[in-house]
């Protein structure tokens, strides 16, 4: 899939760009178009992630790539008041929802309802890599 379709999903799952931002805030066009950087990417326990949008960034909505190793996950099942949306770029992951779970791959997009018990972990034996969407209060 090319990249540019990426971001159409994207929109259509969380429009960051279609939303009001904060009166106080001011975007140059620069500002709206991230492009991944290795060396700007953070390492984990389990791989990397990298902020597209951090919670500072507009009101909180947020998009996040986490690169998780094979057999591995970010974190055990766990709860939020904010709902999530996780968008599976590459790889193959397990996607744990209220007690069920299920085996997925590319271009599957799992929504974890507010305050519902989830979590997402990489069944397969390449990297998985995911965006996720959500966003804090602020």
């Amino acid at each position: 899939m090319k990249p540019f379709l990426y971001v159409i999903l994207l929109c259509m799952a969380f429009p960051l760009c279609a939303q009001q931002t904060p009166t106080d805030k001011t975007y140059s066009f620069e500002d709206c178009v991230t492009t991944y950087s290795e060396e700007q990417a953070q390492e984990t326990k389990v791989g990397h992630q990298f902020w597209f949008a951090d919670k500072e960034f507009t009101d909180g909505r947020t998009i996040k790539m986490s690169v998780v190793e094979p057999g591995k996950s970010t974190h055990a099942p766990h709860q939020h008041p904010q709902d999530e949306f996780f968008f599976v770029l590459e790889g193959t992951a397990e996607f744990y929802l209220d007690g069920k779970t299920v085996e997925v791959g590319p271009y599957t997009s799992l929504y974890c309802p507010s305050n519902s018990m989830h979590g997402i972990s990489n069944a397969g034996d390449t990297q998985l890599k995911y965006l996720v969407m959500q966003k804090y209060e602020q």
